[in-house]
């Protein structure tokens, strides 16, 4: 087989894996990159490197490689903008946390949101009791958005922070 064709399809492969896994994993996990995360990016684009170029760690070789998951990432990204059910397919949806004052204990509980995140949210917003809150998200990007009945707040942005539980070995 042509050693180009090759890394194209090995690419291909490549991207779609990791596609499946941030699927899996969640990409409310790179919503905000502490130390270790970046680290695991690192890791990973290191170990896939090799399968996706092969025996080829030439100039081209790399290249090739480039460019086909820049060209896979742009054909997904038109094809998630023009078809509604791929989008809703390949991007995880928002996430209602708080409706009229009331928490959805059942979403917090799922998407491992800690009472403390929560009030953090709402006091980077300018929000002091549940009660006032009239929705609180968790949006696709892994930010926690929170809308008022006042009128007088000003918008602000939370990044949410995720939290790794220790793994004692």
């Amino acid at each position: 087989m042509n050693t180009y064709i090759d890394i194209i399809l090995r690419s291909i492969s490549v991207y779609f894996f990791m596609i499946i896994a941030l699927r899996i994993f969640g990409k409310k996990e790179l919503s905000q990159l502490n130390t270790a995360d970046v680290i695991l990016i690192l890791l990973i684009s290191n170990s896939v490197q090799n399968a996706m170029v092969g025996k080829d760690t030439s100039l081209l070789g790399g290249l090739s490689a480039a460019t086909v998951l820049f060209f896979i990432n742009f054909v997904l990204k038109k094809l998630m903008y023009k078809y509604k059910g791929f989008s809703d397919f390949m991007q995880e949806k928002p996430e209602i946390l708080i409706h009229d004052g009331n928490l959805d204990f059942k979403s917090l509980s799922k998407l491992n949101i800690t009472a403390d995140e929560l009030k953090e949210a709402m006091r980077e917003h300018g929000v002091e009791n549940y009660k006032d809150v009239k929705l609180a998200m968790l949006e696709i990007d892994g930010n926690i958005s929170i809308i008022s009945g006042d009128k007088n707040l000003k918008q602000t942005h939370y990044k949410r922070k995720i939290r790794r539980k220790k793994i004692i070995v």
